[in-house]
């Protein structure tokens, strides 16, 4: 018999921690091979974590709530098969290890309770260690900790919970910047408070959930972050409407999937990123990234009415099938909650479709890094002015308006309205001899 760790794994890019939200096994389970073990969340998405080995939990090294760095063993089991003498000697050095690594962190952890000097007797409400340890280093008292929002399970407050908060709360406090923050930042931090309600027996208090908590902060920090500017242009889509209901029902029979007009805007979008590169970029300070890459990500609702954006990875390397069966299995899984964390991670621009709750047009924020997002309105019959070798004439089309929103630190109203409208001429010159 021998023991084996579990190790947090690396859950998608700028991701370094996750927290356990259940445990899917107890100690004393036999665990098969890739059977789900526990149920994380990051900041990114919640995911299920499968064991890399098969045996016994013998220890449960985290407990429900608990944050884990990637890399970070949270189990422990005992799998089958014979060891010999050297093994079972490896065993006992690893033992002899373990033992060490345990009074190693028992001394941190008295060291840090040491070092708190903050009471949370009189709160109900958990704080870890180190969130405690920050708090006592950053002279916080405990009411003012009850008074910060959490991000984590249960309203649960993290150390990037406090840190954010102790950020801001610095900016409040500087009421003179200083001349080099003038000069090379240019910017003004300004703190608006939100207007307090008055409530009375018939207002229905709703908590925001853990996602619609991390999908408002980044709205608000996106805005913050980026000049936003949008654009509009209106196309006429009437050759791509035919073509797709000529083929949607041979389509569906075939393929045992429906085809939509998403692909169709993600193929014409990774053209125009071809054609104007530089709106492919994402800001770091005053360096501007420019990516080789070309991920679209897609804006989906999920059934509990929040927002999730898949990613259609080297979507210019595509044709319109493979692009077509990217989209089906993405959207598949955003419904039903399985998306990994890779399927939202590297997207470097965003397509929305606001046309499929019956808008014409938006005006989206963008979802950073990026600096430009493209929002699609809803198609509708309009009677519109055709060019012909015999003259201009009036005929009933299908239009469709497309914004774009774009980080205007970097791109320019020239570089954003050419390629919305370059996206819009790729749209209306689709063939619709194209077959898929």
């Amino acid at each position: 018999m021998a023991k084996v760790e579990l190790i947090m794994p690396k859950m998608g890019e700028s991701v370094a921690e996750a927290t356990i939200i259940s445990w899917h096994k107890k100690v004393g389970d036999f665990i098969e091979l890739d059977e789900t073990i526990i149920e994380i969340a990051t900041d990114k998405v919640d995911s299920e974590v499968p064991s890399t080995e098969e045996g016994k939990l013998v220890e449960i090294l985290f407990d429900v709530d608990a944050l884990v760095k990637v890399g970070e063993a949270f189990a422990i089991i005992e799998t089958k098969g014979d060891s010999d003498d050297n093994d079972l000697n490896n065993l006992s050095n690893i033992d002899q290890s373990s033992t060490v690594t345990a009074e190693k962190i028992e001394e941190e952890i008295l060291e840090i309770k040491e070092s708190i000097s903050i009471d949370t007797s009189s709160s109900d409400r958990f704080y870890s260690p180190l969130v405690k340890s920050i708090a006592a280093e950053e002279n916080i008292s405990i009411s003012e900790l009850d008074n910060i929002t959490g991000s984590g399970k249960n309203n649960r407050l993290t150390k990037n919970d406090l840190l954010e908060y102790i950020k801001n709360k610095g900016k409040q406090k500087t009421n003179v910047p200083s001349q080099e923050t003038v000069s090379t930042e240019k910017k003004v931090n300004t703190t608006i408070e939100s207007p307090k309600l008055s409530m009375n027996g018939n207002n229905e208090i709703i908590e925001m959930d853990r996602m619609r908590k991390l999908i408002a902060d980044h709205m608000v920090m996106s805005k913050q972050t980026s000049p936003h500017v949008t654009s509009f242009v209106e196309a006429d889509v009437t050759g791509i409407v035919n073509w797709r209901n000529k083929i949607k029902e041979s389509f569906k029979a075939r393929e045992g999937e429906n085809i939509t007009f998403t692909p169709i805007f993600i193929e014409a979008v990774s053209k125009a990123i071809k054609d104007f590169p530089m709106i492919n970029v994402s800001v770091d300070g005053t360096k501007i990234i420019k990516h080789k890459d070309i991920n679209i990500g897609m804006a989906a609702a999920l059934p509990s009415g929040n927002l999730i954006v898949p990613v259609v990875k080297n979507a210019d390397q595509m044709n319109l099938m493979g692009i077509t069966k990217k989209v089906n299995d993405l959207a598949k899984r955003a419904r039903a909650s399985q998306l990994g964390p890779d399927d939202i991670q590297g997207g470097t621009f965003t397509l929305t479709n606001v046309g499929s709750f019956g808008n014409l047009m938006g005006t989206p924020i963008i979802n950073q890094p990026q600096v430009a997002i493209l929002a699609v309105g809803s198609i509708k019959k309009k009677p519109a002015v055709i060019e012909t070798e015999d003259g201009d004439m009036i005929g009933i089309r299908q239009m469709m308006f497309l914004s774009l929103s774009y980080d205007h630190r970097v791109v320019d109203g020239a570089l954003g309205g050419s390629f919305l409208r370059k996206v819009a001429d790729y749209l209306e010159q689709f063939d619709t001899n194209t077959q898929i």
